[in-house]
């Protein structure tokens, strides 16, 4: 696996644009659908593009509503008049028209949080004249079960400089992927101005560092992508099928906590079509169906905290049977870091080093089954500024100051905390836990 570029240092954080206020919890079922829609709406000012935005973004905005995710790109200059006719309860807010903004929007009946949109490091030509890049939402599918939705829209154009700068974009993304999703599930999704049958496209790279899936290759193609180096499959441009590669593409991965499972894959551009019969962008619509599974064994929590820091997931690194042991709290003014030790097994650290450090190391037969956090404001940013955990023998561990703005996580029954989930930098800004079956 190629070494991280850093991409950190690129990170845009910002707040969801969100129309609707935080969910009530949800418990989570064991199982579940869903579907996603990425579309390039080709939202360009008129005269730059080979479209009718100012009349086709309204009528774009009008079909969205039958999906429950759905990524847009090029959604520039007419942003308003597609909101507008569109009635998602959570939307992300526009960064601005060409040459302002990315043109990457998110619209969604289910919430989401900590919102980033990242710029590329690499562009040419023309894609530099408006700051393209991805974003990344993470989606709330149900009571700790979350999917972390990247939007993409890569670099244009197939010579030599082009190409180069596309796989420059593929990387700078698939390291994105590693360092900030770990262990979670993932969908990415947009206009990745790709083809597995293009000789300089690398694709194939962010797919297999990723463990990502390609539903048009497993459903339509039987598993197998084409071949790179051989002939476009190029789409009939009034009614195309699925059997034609576009640039737009819907990959994804599940994840220890929820099995994530593509079910239909779909080209669906006949509901996006003018009255007159001509397509409403120069991009077609794609459509994926998804189920999902929760893990029988492992489940998380929400989460509590500010969307700073980097995001960890312990589900990935919990022995085969996991057996806490010795939980370690730092903490003064805020909670500093956690750390829980596991019988033979790894120990989870997270945070930094600052505050005083204090253990409790389980007895034969206890286990923690509860937390109670606290946030507060530090520097304008939220962080976790106190963390009191609790076991099944009535024994606490406490760390940081708290404060009246508390969330309380209880292990259900027959479970235990074994593993955090959050943000963390040199203090802990976003924490949930994982939890394990008490064996």
């Amino acid at each position: 696996m190629r070494r991280l570029l850093g991409t950190l240092a690129a990170v845009t954080l910002t707040l969801t644009g969100l129309t609707a206020a935080s969910p009530a919890p949800a418990a989570a079922a064991d199982s579940g659908s869903f579907d996603v829609l990425t579309y390039n709406i080709a939202g360009l000012p008129l005269g730059l593009g080979d479209s009718d935005p100012e009349t086709n973004t309204p009528l774009i905005g009008q079909r969205l509503g039958p999906y429950d995710i759905v990524n847009v790109q090029e959604d520039f200059n007419y942003h308003a008049s597609l909101y507008a006719n569109d009635k998602h309860p959570y939307r992300t807010a526009t960064s601005g028209g060409a040459a302002f903004g990315d043109g990457l929007n998110t619209l969604s009946n289910y919430s989401f949080e900590d919102f980033q949109r990242v710029r590329w490091n690499t562009c040419t030509g023309t894609n530099c004249l408006t700051p393209k890049g991805f974003s990344l939402a993470r989606v709330r599918l149900a009571e700790g079960v979350f999917v972390d939705l990247y939007n993409v829209h890569t670099n244009a154009d197939s010579d030599d400089a082009a190409l180069a700068a596309r796989r420059a974009n593929i990387e700078q993304l698939s390291d994105f992927i590693q360092a900030n999703s770990s262990g979670n599930a993932v969908i990415v999704m947009g206009d990745t101005n790709t083809r597995y049958t293009r000789a300089g496209d690398n694709i194939r790279t962010l797919l297999a560092e990723n463990g990502l899936k390609d539903p048009w290759v497993d459903l339509v193609r039987g598993g197998t992508p084409p071949a790179q180096g051989s002939d476009a499959l190029v789409c009939d441009a009034a009614a195309p099928t699925n059997d034609c590669e576009v640039v737009d593409k819907v990959l994804y991965r599940g994840s220890e906590l929820v099995d994530l499972t593509a079910t239909r894959y779909s080209n669906d551009w006949a509901s996006f079509l003018r009255s007159d019969g001509k397509h409403l962008s120069d991009h077609f619509p794609h459509r994926v169906d998804f189920s999902y599974t929760l893990d029988s064994a492992l489940r998380a929590s929400d989460f509590f905290g500010g969307p700073h820091g980097t995001a960890f997931n312990d589900a990935d690194d919990l022995p085969a049977t996991p057996s806490p042991r010795t939980l370690t709290l730092r903490g003064s003014a805020r909670l500093d870091g956690v750390s829980l030790t596991h019988d033979g097994g790894p120990t989870l650290t997270h945070g930094g080093t600052g505050g005083t450090a204090t253990s409790l190391t389980l007895a034969p037969g206890e286990h923690l089954t509860s937390v109670k956090l606290t946030q507060g404001r530090k520097d304008g940013r939220t962080r976790i500024f106190s963390a009191s955990f609790t076991t099944d023998k009535g024994r606490t561990l406490s760390a940081g100051t708290p404060t009246s703005d508390s969330k309380t996580f209880t292990a259900p029954a027959g479970r235990q905390i074994a593993g955090f989930t959050g943000r963390a930098g040199d203090e802990i800004d976003k924490l949930g836990v994982v939890y394990a079956p008490i064996r």
